[in-house]
């Protein structure tokens, strides 16, 4: 990605718009971000002058952006599920993929269902599933203060009830019961590739990988899982591209029914589930 020319005072909204780098679709964004304004406005004021404050803050937010660092890092939002939600740095960013959990989860849920998201980062899951079905009982787990507390606010700008609770996996459960537990854990493996390209390299490590073979936490997750389920609950797991024969395995392994896999709109197996072993 080339780097832009120099965003001075004086520079126009249009002029600003057609420097070279990042893309225009990029620069839309991040101007109307860094000037408090809608695409629209952006348009009807293409002629309005940049201050030097205003200047400053759109040459970083592109060097920034140049350098690599997600748009929604630099925003501070994301859109997941129709909704939109705060991100830092301290948390994942929402990706579409994971909406297939959330659909999986709603079909699922029995009415006024109680539901545990794991690992819940920015709470996108949680909040999408108690805003759609405000009729459910939602509760959420991270090791993260820092996530906790995004999620929180997430929960508080959706108006939805949300019980968030630092929680290393289970250990900090202790009589709850409930219908469905979701988890889009750590599983990519430690050493991949990917952890040093594009987006992943701004992202929390330790909500990416578990610094193993990438199944680490999806085994406590299985393993644990029966104590905490009710009868015929379901457990839903988002996993890797490749990961959904292993995921299987370990959840026919630990006696859990109905094991399957669903697919992804790209085609891919993304999410692995079943319900709660008979004789747990």
């Amino acid at each position: 990605m080339s780097a832009p020319a120099a965003i001075v005072s004086g520079d126009t909204i249009e002029s600003v718009l057609r420097q070279p780098a990042p893309e225009l679709s990029e620069r839309r964004i991040l101007l109307g971000h860094a000037l408090d304004l809608t695409r629209i406005q952006l348009i009807t004021a293409s002629e309005r002058v940049l201050t030097v404050a205003e200047a400053e803050r759109v040459a970083d937010l592109f060097a920034r952006r140049i350098a690599g660092e997600p748009i929604a890092y630099l925003v501070g939002v994301r859109e997941f599920y129709g909704l939109r939600f705060d991100v830092t740095p301290a948390v994942l960013i929402p990706r579409p993929d994971t909406e297939l959990l959330v659909e999986l989860a709603i079909d699922r849920l029995p009415r006024q269902g109680r539901v545990l998201d794991m690992g819940t980062g920015s709470g996108a899951i949680a909040v999408a599933l108690g805003h759609s079905r405000r009729d459910a009982s939602v509760s959420a787990i991270d090791l993260s203060d820092a996530a906790l507390q995004v999620a929180r606010r997430n929960a508080a700008h959706h108006a939805v009830q949300v019980q968030l609770l630092r929680s290393d996996w289970y250990a900090a459960l202790t009589d709850q019961r409930f219908e469905m537990i979701v988890a889009n854990p750590p599983y990519i493996v430690d050493g991949d590739h990917h952890l040093s390209e594009g987006d992943l390299r701004f992202e929390p490590i330790d909500a990416l990988t578990d610094h193993a073979d990438g199944l680490s936490a999806l085994r406590q997750i299985i393993s644990g899982a029966p104590a905490f389920l009710e009868a015929h609950g379901w457990l839903l797991m988002e996993h890797g591209y490749d990961q959904a024969s292993a995921v299987r395995g370990l959840l026919e392994a630990g006696h859990f029914a109905e094991v399957q896999s669903w697919q992804d709109l790209s085609g891919i197996e993304r999410v692995s589930g079943g319900k709660r072993p008979l004789d747990a």
